[in-house]
């Protein structure tokens, strides 16, 4: 610990409940398809475990735990498949969530929640799981997101209620334990359930039933969710698996070398870790392309800084560091994206971020190339600065002490490459996991 980080940590609280449902408004950004897909699971969830009398914290938990359950389903592809009824073997991205919520402690007690809510309630009937126990709230949460995908957004949502709480009725023993199939019936008999489920106000609903849940995040939690974050932003291609953590280990080393206090160093490395949070609405075959984007994909590429920016605006006590990651594409000359900002418009930490971010990006491999080497990489910053899009005295610090930061970019990469291949583990387990 550097000297002062004792103090620093005890100054930022921020509720766990507001990261949460930060984090729950990010993994919608993927598809229109799946917008408030996490929201209504996780209000299903808590009004069932109401609805059984459950204990105000498994309520809550449950609540949590619906917001973020397909936190493991890194692509496209798998979040439109947990999106059919009757989808077979989607246990792959609830073994991913798992592993993914194991390593954040204010939630890895939902980590079992996550790994089961895709078993269907034959293959376990309250015996538990290959000779694991399977909670009930498992149970709920599965019931819960095959409500949701029942569920048709463009359509009145009381005139579909009957037919949904059939479908589900029609499933009891099989899909659902019949314990929870009534629960959901009587449920489903009281209109405001329904009309909440379409409600514009959906977040301030959830929000208010999280009113409970006293946890807050100094530094160090919301270091550990934003690198939680990280890993959910760049696992979705192994060819930008470790980006994030390179950006903030460079953002960070730059800002301790530029003269940044302590405390702002550590915004720097959970800046660099958020910093990409809007490529979650940026498909796979543009982040993948193995060629130059059209001026259609660099608009949707534009996006992405802004997707950042309104989401994590929410948060208080994270405006500093909002800034610094959302702005990492705007130019000192105003020519960047997509506030446009210029000058001194643009404060230290978001210039150190720029930096930090085109320098691990030209460093590492990319889909239509190697990573640079230290010549090619320090002409390519030094004529970016030259051309008014870098800070020059940034470029400079970097140049003079590229060996350092280099060696914090690689080291950072490397932890994370590891925690990749931990995912690609589970995927060549999936056939035997279950």
């Amino acid at each position: 610990m550097r000297k002062g980080e004792k103090k620093m940590l005890q100054e930022l609280k921020v509720p766990l409940s507001q990261m949460v449902i930060c984090l729950s408004s990010a993994l919608d950004l993927i598809s229109p398809a799946v917008v408030y897909h996490h929201k209504r699971v996780a209000y299903i969830a808590f009004r069932l475990a109401q609805q059984l009398g459950l204990s105000s914290k498994e309520q809550t938990d449950l609540l949590m735990a619906g917001a973020v359950h397909d936190i493991g389903a890194l692509s496209l592809k798998d979040r439109l498949n947990t999106l059919v009824f009757e989808k077979d073997n989607l246990f792959l991205h609830a073994l991913q969530g798992n592993l993914l919520l194991q390593d954040f402690a204010p939630l890895a007690h939902l980590a079992p929640l996550i790994l089961y809510h895709h078993l269907p309630w034959e293959m376990d009937g309250g015996k538990g799981w290959k000779e694991e126990p399977v909670p009930l709230g498992t149970h709920i949460l599965h019931l819960a997101d095959r409500v949701d995908v029942l569920i048709n957004s463009q359509k009145e949502i009381l005139g579909q209620a009957e037919g949904i709480m059939n479908k589900v009725q029609e499933n009891s023993g099989r899909k659902f334990a019949p314990r929870l199939v009534e629960a959901f019936r009587a449920l489903g008999e009281k209109e405001y359930f329904w009309l909440d489920l379409a409600s514009f106000t959906l977040d301030k609903i959830l929000i208010n039933n999280l009113s409970e849940v006293s946890i807050v995040l100094d530094w160090q939690g919301i270091t550990s969710l934003a690198r939680l974050f990280s890993h959910i932003i760049d696992f979705r291609s192994h060819f930008t698996a470790a980006h994030s953590s390179g950006v903030s280990a460079s953002a960070e080393s730059l800002a301790e070398l530029a003269g940044l206090s302590v405390d702002d160093c550590l915004r720097m490395r959970i800046a660099g870790y958020l910093h990409d949070l809007g490529k979650l609405a940026i498909p796979e075959e543009i982040l993948e392309k193995p060629a130059a984007l059209t001026p259609e994909e660099r608009n949707v590429i534009k996006g992405h800084t802004f997707y950042t920016y309104r989401i994590l605006e929410n948060i208080q006590g994270l405006e500093t560091i909002n800034s610094w990651a959302s702005f990492h594409h705007e130019r000192l000359d105003g020519k960047g994206y997509p506030f446009h900002r210029q000058g001194d418009n643009l404060d230290l930490g978001a210039r150190i971020m720029a930096v930090a971010d085109v320098f691990t990006a030209i460093t590492e491999d990319r889909p239509y190339r190697p990573g640079m080497v230290q010549k090619q990489a320090v002409e390519i910053l030094q004529s970016m600065a030259k051309d008014g899009a870098l800070d020059q005295r940034i470029v400079n610090i970097l140049e003079k002490n590229y060996p350092l930061v280099n060696a914090a970019r690689i080291e950072a990469q490397k932890i994370a490459q590891e925690k990749y291949q931990d995912f690609d583990k589970i995927k060549e387990r999936e056939n035997t996991a279950y």
